[in-house]
């Protein structure tokens, strides 16, 4: 008896301060009662691939085509070590803690149904469901990972059975089978999914819930394929609650998340709510950040009393990340941006570095040619996979400084020491807000009416995720790049530490097909030098021109380079 008193205190104490998270009205707690208002990243590319993450978008976009593409030039053998060798890398115990230690409480797990179980097509026995340990145990490491961080870990079924809509990439639909709707069994094969999972994770305290169906797109009864006309929605909201009510035979704990049509925004036609520990998830992108945009979420939790979470969103500037989150708080609206990780990636925390050699396979896969051998083919994808280990990827601290600190905070920081006496290359300008660090004219992606309006923001897509367009650079001195597109009225500032009070001289590496200035000031607006800049002949074609006499006082030193023409590229300046 003292024995199980003794157990049963043990298990009271860790629920006592496990933080298990429900809904409160309009908000989601933790068991304290205490509102949690969730900072999250969404894992995209690791159990599913879209074809823009490992750049095959425009000849493969569901992962079932880029694994097609992939088997042609190494087998089905080589293809599956590969994807053996890229899960165990995509995320790992590091990533976690990284993610925690840079201010994130959450990460929304997106789901491949085919890692737990097998497509009803071969399924051995009809209707019968073979259950891959595969999935569960990445999950379960997973969660061991959150936990041991204490942040939350929210399971998003992102590709189900059949597939849940038009849009292919996301849910890796191959419409040549049955879809998610057209079929009993595969709606019984999700059902079936939930409910081991939930089963599995009933008791875990940081799990944070249960994202139903990631993005549904159909259109069945509208004229929009992807469902954004629709006004019943029934089957959808038929077989959320389905899937509910398997949850709730095995976990009456964890939180429902609820997703509308048209990639989660289309709530038309919702049923009386049918269970008292759900929310909403609705997903932003490519708009403004203001109340208008959130006009019909804010409705949704009012009408209903329920809380909303901003279930995915990202693929945008700093500029936007940064007014986005300061919405959100205002609203004590959750969130997950997305993704984590992609090759040639600005806009994610990670940036996964391309090769040469994988080039040559896009470049094979898009145009033909003589086919690489199944040697070279099968380095240059391992090593992908190689590049996929956090010790490996490049971590975006602009993007971690525009979530996190740029939300409350206008002042600026160094985007690295930068001692005088010595050389600063354009690109490494300050960390801080858009009028604080930097002005640019171009700086969010709107869709507005006109697709060609949108704005690429860093229209070259290298090194950093502000306004400011930066370039690969091959100068003779470089850090490999240089910024680019500029037009007048543009600034950057540096912070620079001089070792003494003294006079210097600034040498500027630019190029320029026509004349221009820039000039320098420091941060207060004070005039330091102008440097008149002459024709060099092209964008790659590099001068130097010096100013002297320029006074910088002894530590630090703010300094701003104002372009007072369109065109100039900017390689360094040197400081003697």
């Amino acid at each position: 008896m003292k024995r199980a008193i003794l157990l049963s205190a043990v298990l009271l104490s860790q629920f006592g301060t496990s933080q298990l998270l429900k809904t409160n009205g309009q908000k989601i707690v933790n068991d304290k009662g205490e509102n949690i208002q969730l900072r999250g990243l969404g894992l995209g590319g690791w159990m599913l691939q879209e074809g823009y993450m490992l750049k095959t978008a425009d000849f493969a976009g569901p992962q079932y085509k880029i694994k097609e593409k992939i088997a042609e030039l190494i087998g089905e053998n080589g293809m599956n070590e590969f994807y053996k060798a890229y899960l165990k890398n995509g995320i790992t115990k590091q990533d976690i803690d990284f993610l925690a230690k840079s201010g994130f409480n959450s990460i929304r797990l997106p789901m491949h149904y085919n890692l737990y179980t097998l497509p009803i097509e071969k399924e051995s026995v009809k209707g019968q469901n073979t259950w891959l340990e595969e999935g569960f145990k990445m999950t379960d490491d997973l969660l061991k990972w959150c936990a041991d961080n204490k942040i939350y870990l929210i399971l998003d079924m992102h590709a189900l059975p059949g597939g849940q809509g038009n849009d292919a990439n996301i849910s890796d639909n191959d419409k040549s089978k049955p879809s998610l709707w057209e079929s009993e069994e595969n709606q019984k094969k999700t059902i079936a999914l939930w409910k081991k999972l939930a089963e599995r994770y009933k008791d875990e305290p940081w799990i944070g819930g249960y994202d139903l169906i990631n993005e549904p797109n159909i259109n069945f009864t509208g004229k929009n394929p992807n469902g954004t006309d629709e006004m019943s929605n029934a089957p959808l909201w038929k077989l959320q609650k389905d899937i509910t009510e398997a949850i709730r035979q095995v976990d009456k704990k964890h939180i429902i998340f609820l997703e509308g049509n048209g990639w989660g925004n289309n709530y038309n036609g919702l049923t009386p709510i049918w269970d008292n520990n759900m929310a909403f998830s609705f997903h932003k992108y490519w708009n403004n950040n203001d109340d208008e945009t959130l006009k019909n979420a804010l409705e949704l939790r009012e009408k209903h009393n329920m809380p909303i979470w901003l279930g995915e969103t990202g693929e945008n500037s700093n500029v936007w990340f940064t007014e986005l989150i300061q919405l959100l708080d205002k609203h004590n609206i959750g969130y997950a941006f997305w993704p984590m990780k992609k090759i040639d990636n600005i806009a994610g925390i990670a940036n996964v570095k391309i090769t040469p050699e994988y080039q040559k396979l896009l470049d094979y896969w898009k145009n033909g040619g003589e086919k690489p051998s199944k040697e070279f083919a099968t380095k240059a994808l391992m090593k992908i996979a190689d590049n996929y280990k956090f010790s490996n990827v490049e971590i975006k601290n602009d993007v971690i400084d525009a979530m996190f600190r740029q939300t409350k905070d206008d002042s600026t920081k160094p985007f690295k020491n930068h001692t005088v006496p010595g050389r600063v290359f354009a690109s490494e300008y300050d960390l801080g807000r858009m009028g604080s660090a930097y002005l640019d004219k171009d700086f969010v992606n709107l869709w507005v009416s006109d697709p060609t309006k949108r704005s690429e923001w860093n229209s070259g897509n290298q090194m950093r995720n502000d306004g400011v367009d930066i370039y690969t650079c091959n100068d003779k001195i470089t850090n490999q790049y240089y910024v680019g597109k500029t037009e007048a009225g543009e600034w950057m500032q540096y912070t620079i530490n001089a070792k003494a009070d003294k006079s210097y001289s600034f040498d500027i590496r630019y190029s320029s097909k026509t004349n221009g200035k820039i000039r320098l000031e420091d941060a207060s607006g004070k005039q330091l030098a102008t440097f008149t800049l002459n024709p060099t002949g092209g964008n790659e074609i590099w001068k130097t021109v010096s100013a002297k006499g320029i006074t910088l006082k002894k530590g630090e030193n703010k300094i701003r380079l104002y372009f007072e023409n369109d065109g100039v590229n900017l390689n360094y300046f040197e400081v003697k």
